[in-house]
């Protein structure tokens, strides 16, 4: 019995043992990659979060808001939320991956079975199989991403200009406490309809990944250079595509119960009317640094960390003791 060493290259279809060991061991690779890649380009995300969730009185350049916060939060300040990231990242990875995985398996079992000339995913496929990933991740991980945003943002009474720099950021669990007492467990919640429409995000992400991935496949082997680059296209098209969807999020994500409670579309219609069309693309420049980087090393650190658990798969079998 033979695990694949990568999903899609097995020519007869995974015992459900192995293939359930193969979607685990993808699931943690990318948890670990997402951890090391968030942990490497985290004061992005605080710079692009503060810059999509403040007002326009507030527009600066990136090099001024940096200045701003170290003076005003200390370096700590860039990275405001990172344990709640990191958690999020960890566990967002684990989910989206373990069932992009097992709805891929799924498909290629149909395509053995309809014997099929290729069982590689089609583009379609690939589509589906990241919608169902998407949407299973939004709403398993989308509390800890309210709780990361108000972290980042510091939306609180104690938000303002002149707050000291010795002030004492409030930890995790005393925002998620203070999120339940103030608003209710619904405020956990907010957000998920554009959270949702963003699925499409990682759908054209991993699709445009995939592809190219597998027209490069065709003419020669895929280095990790080749996964680096690949995975930061990928990821520069979806978020430029999508950016606007995502500030609407964060803004959805730091308001609170007695601000104005807006759905998506006319939380979309209250910044261009109040801010511009600039408004939606508002810390643009960080975010989508950050989230080609942060793709990038994403897709790196799983191949290596997957390629590793391969071999620790092969090698444990080994040393098992004959019955």
């Amino acid at each position: 019995m033979a695990a694949t060493d990568t999903a899609g290259k097995s020519a007869t279809p995974a015992t459900s043992a192995v293939q359930q060991g193969d979607n685990i061991a993808h699931a943690l690779s990318g948890a670990g990659g997402g951890l090391l890649a968030m942990t490497l380009t985290y004061p992005l995300i605080t710079l692009s979060t503060r810059a999509q969730v403040e007002s326009k009185r507030a527009h600066s350049s990136t090099y001024d808001a940096v200045r701003r916060i170290v003076q005003r939060e200390g370096v700590s300040g860039l990275y405001a939320g990172l344990d709640s990231a990191l958690f999020g990242i960890s566990v967002t990875n684990f989910v989206y991956y373990y069932w992009y995985e097992w709805t891929r398996a799924f498909f290629e079992r149909a395509a053995i079975k309809s014997s099929r000339a290729s069982s590689r995913l089609t583009t379609v496929e690939s589509m589906i199989a990241g919608a169902i990933a998407g949407s299973a991740t939004v709403l398993i991980t989308n509390p800890i991403w309210v709780v990361n945003t108000r972290m980042t943002a510091r939306k609180s009474s104690s938000d303002l200009p002149s707050v000291s720099k010795s002030a004492r950021a409030p930890s995790t669990l005393a925002t998620l406490r203070s999120l339940f007492k103030d608003e209710g467990p619904t405020a956990l919640f907010a957000g998920v309809l554009p959270a949702l429409v963003l699925v499409i995000n990682p759908i054209l992400q991993y699709t445009i990944f995939e592809q190219l991935k597998n027209a490069l496949e065709k003419r020669r082997k895929v280095l990790p250079r080749d996964v680096f680059l690949l995975g930061a296209l990928g990821k520069l098209l979806a978020t430029s595509i999508t950016y606007p969807y995502i500030t609407v999020k964060s803004r959805m994500h730091v308001a609170s119960k007695d601000g104005p409670q807006d759905g998506m579309l006319e939380s979309v219609r209250r910044i261009v009317r109040e801010e511009g069309y600039t408004g939606l693309y508002k810390g643009i420049g960080p975010k989508v640094t950050q989230s080609v980087i942060t793709a990038a090393f994403l897709f790196a650190f799983k191949d290596a960390l997957y390629d590793l658990s391969v071999q620790l798969r092969r090698k444990v079998p080994a040393k098992l003791p004959l019955k």
